[in-house]
């Protein structure tokens, strides 16, 4: 410890970003806390995680700093379709189909599949 922490004393390179070092050193260890927490995940594990959603361009990993590329909305919406395409063949009505076998839609969610339509077809 001792030496490494007089390498991050005295790198001029080090030196001019330690602020910079520290936080994101700080951002990543809180993350693998909370991924140990949460998702049971080791270190090494949230580590894998992060660089095959970089790999998959989820996320973009650039001089050390990890953000995403795409946004929430748009992952979900990914997902909603893989998932329409690997347990229904691509095909919505089944889907809703079988959605509303077992939970009955209320008023306002039909009103509002039907808002979204609606505002598909004017397109």
């Amino acid at each position: 410890v001792d030496k490494a922490y007089h390498r991050l004393k005295t790198s001029d390179n080090v030196n001019k970003y330690r602020l910079e070092i520290v936080n994101a050193l700080e951002r990543f260890l809180e993350l693998v806390e909370i991924c140990k927490n949460e998702l049971g995940w080791k270190k090494s594990t949230t580590y894998t995680v992060l660089k095959k959603l970089c790999e998959k361009g989820i996320l973009k990993n650039e001089e050390h700093t990890v953000s995403s590329i795409i946004s929430k909305e748009d992952f979900y919406a990914i997902q909603s379709e893989q998932f329409v395409e690997e347990n229904f063949k691509g095909t919505l009505p089944a889907f809703i189909a079988a959605f509303t076998r077992r939970k009955k839609l209320t008023a306002k969610e039909i009103a509002e599949i039907r808002r979204m339509i609606d505002e598909y077809e004017g397109d």
